[in-house]
């Protein structure tokens, strides 16, 4: 796959996951180049937005960086990930903040409920909403590693879903804009297998 002329530019946007992002799609073959500005985002044929932690410190950071108007225009395929994937909707309730507007809807707060501990922590199984290569190979039911607290709605975008005290967006795909609630890096074959297919898709 290394060998494809692939450019995967990796947005460094403050999140503690960059690294481990970076790691998996090495074993996949690839070399990812971590960006901190737009002049990194211009030769990239993928871009990935990972993120950990809340939305209004990494919308600062973005805004910062200059990277908002670039992500918003960008004309390749966008994978988001984890908080990453909730800066791509509209708004997020955490903050009440302004996100990046590329897929329609809120990011809420995960509801509280009897046995249901929020954050959402650990694994659990994807749902199938509807078909995308980024699903190619992985089961419905197939599990993946959470960690978060706000989650998006399922929509006419939603790819597959979880359930966690009510359904919530696990996968989504509009277009060129992808993202993955869950920690691909952290999520064994299932991880690994989406990662590939957003690489080697076609868009």
């Amino acid at each position: 796959m290394s060998g494809d002329g692939n450019r995967v530019a990796v947005v460094d946007a403050g999140g503690a996951n960059l690294g481990s992002v970076c790691y998996a799609l090495e074993r996949l073959g690839v070399q990812p180049q971590v960006v901190s500005d737009a002049a990194g985002l211009e030769d990239a044929d993928r871009v990935i937005l990972p993120g950990v932690g809340a939305a209004p410190e990494a919308m600062r950071r973005l805004r910062e960086q200059g990277l908002v108007a670039p992500l918003r225009e960008l004309q390749v395929p966008l994978l988001g990930i984890c908080l990453g994937m909730q800066l791509l909707y509209e708004r997020s309730e955490e903050g009440e903040v302004e996100c990046l507007g590329l897929l329609q809807g809120v990011v809420h707060h995960l509801p509280a409920a009897p046995g249901i501990r929020v954050p959402h922590m650990g694994w659990n199984s994807l749902r199938t909403m509807r078909a995308s290569p980024l699903l190619d190979g992985v089961a419905d039911g197939a599990s993946a590693y959470f960690v978060h607290s706000y989650a998006a709605p399922v929509t006419a975008d939603t790819v597959a879903a979880s359930d966690h005290g009510g359904l919530f967006t696990a996968v989504v795909q509009n277009g060129r804009r992808c993202g993955a609630q869950f920690h691909p890096e952290r999520s064994a074959g299932t991880g690994a297998r989406i990662l590939r297919n957003f690489i080697e898709m076609d868009f």
